[in-house]
């Protein structure tokens, strides 16, 4: 595997699986409906903020003394906005399950520990020997962005629990004591455990970036590779790129939900695809 960079001509699959509103109708939820509506709801306090600070500087000096009484309008609906935009959910969760959940938040204690994850967006197959030739003899390329792990859950949601969390750009997974909740840009969708399939495997990957120090070099390659696999010199500025151990994950849903997520440390994401299909 190898980052997008040189795909002229290199079709690339999206990894997005099916639109989140199919995923909704599949499993329909009181919850979900609740946070798509708080989600849907527009900030005010930053427009009474900028409203405050025009009439304050255009009408300067006298218009400092608007600051006393806007000042404290602009916190009143910063705090209306909050209690507006959240959905308060406190769990009490019993035996078995508490047990499994335990331990799934247990393993996401890995948030302290790796150091780098991304949401893999795309991928692509490399089909010619000019097209593996200049992408370091790489199979395939991706498409990735920059993720996060953390216990935070989504940002409406106020509950008693941590909530495991695996942020994207675009796309982000919440594990709940009783669902998984999907987002994708402002929609979300919640999925029972059962029907959730979580895989992990150990993914060379040839890194053009800074690679991450907590993952494992597994040997070495060139930008631009000869067929047998030293440095092509017919290109100039031909660096020598790690190939890189990472841990992928891949998260599904008979329903069509695929998500792709690579981590720096392969033990990380095999402990989260344990943890999830201990929930089920």
């Amino acid at each position: 595997m190898l980052p997008a960079t040189h795909n002229d001509g290199i079709v690339m699959q999206e990894l997005s699986g099916t639109p989140v509103q199919q995923l909704v109708a599949a499993h329909p939820s009181n919850l979900i409906g609740q946070i798509q509506t708080a989600a849907q709801r527009h900030l005010l306090w930053p427009w009474a903020a900028a409203a405050v600070a025009v009439l304050a500087l255009f009408s300067a000096p006298f218009g400092l003394l608007l600051l006393v009484p806007g000042l404290p309008a602009v916190w009143w609906l910063w705090q209306r906005d909050l209690a507006r935009r959240s959905v308060v959910v406190f769990y009490q969760v019993d035996d078995v399950p508490a047990v499994n959940y335990e331990r799934f938040t247990t393993s996401s204690s890995f948030v302290s520990r790796v150091q780098r994850v991304w949401h893999v967006e795309a991928e692509g197959a490399l089909n010619t020997p000019y097209q593996r030739k200049v992408n370091a003899g790489a199979a395939a390329l991706n498409r990735r962005s920059p993720a996060s792990v953390d216990l935070a859950g989504p940002p409406m949601l106020v509950t008693n629990i941590a909530v495991p969390s695996l942020h994207g750009k675009d796309r982000s997974l919440y594990f709940l004591p009783d669902r998984v909740i999907v987002r994708h840009g402002h929609r979300y969708a919640g999925l029972p455990y059962a029907a959730v399939n979580a895989h992990a495997q150990a993914q060379r990957f040839i890194e053009s970036d800074t690679p991450p120090t907590d993952a494992e070099c597994v040997g070495t390659t060139w930008q631009y590779t000869n067929k047998s696999g030293g440095p092509d010199r017919r290109f100039k500025n031909n660096r020598q790129l790690p190939i890189m151990l990472y841990g992928r994950l891949t998260v599904t849903s008979p329903d069509g939900l695929l998500m792709v997520w690579d981590f720096s440390r392969p033990d990380v994401a095999a402990a989260l695809a344990e943890a999830i299909g201990r929930m089920r």
